[in-house]
């Protein structure tokens, strides 16, 4: 899986000129999802994300110190298969991403992971499929890129690595 994640102050998601989600201050998040992800990816990507210390603490005066659960912020996922996108001359090609049949059951489990790790009612989500107007006030900037399955230098996986790390 693929996370483009962004600090914003505001963010939200228009289909057909009506806005159908919308948080304040927390993180927009394009989720993209790669034809051989599994369960493991979408855990590794949920955990990730939601313990990125992208926030400032007040109180200590540190920049990057606090994830959005401590800031009691909110999340937006957009599914965006885009971001699996190969150009092939100038022609983007996305046969890598998966297949719309599987990858909306699958972007449903990452929205309802995110749900049950966090509070259901502090995640938000686009409509998948959709042709959606992303809206967000970029709070920084702040953009960090995220891969499930990136192989270091000496052969492990990073999801493997990661799910032995706690925070």
């Amino acid at each position: 899986m693929r996370a483009v994640v962004q600090r914003v102050a505001s963010g939200s998601v228009e289909v057909e000129g009506r806005t159908v989600s919308a948080i304040g201050p927390g993180l927009l998040v394009l989720v993209g999802i790669h034809d051989s992800d599994v369960d493991s990816d979408a855990d590794f990507i949920c955990r990730k994300v939601l313990n990125m210390r992208l926030f400032p603490n007040d109180t200590t005066g540190k920049s990057w110190d606090r994830n959005v659960m401590q800031m009691n912020y909110e999340v937006l996922l957009v599914s965006q298969f885009t971001l699996y996108g190969i150009l092939k001359g100038n022609k983007p090609d996305f046969h890598v991403a998966m297949s719309p049949d599987r990858a909306k059951p699958f972007y449903n489990s990452v929205v309802e992971r995110f749900g049950k790790a966090y509070k259901t009612d502090a995640v938000k989500d686009g409509i998948f499929g959709a042709m959606m107007k992303v809206n967000l006030v970029n709070d920084g900037p702040v953009t960090m890129h995220l891969d499930s399955s990136q192989t270091s230098k000496n052969g492990n996986n990073e999801a493997e690595r990661a799910s032995q790390d706690t925070s």
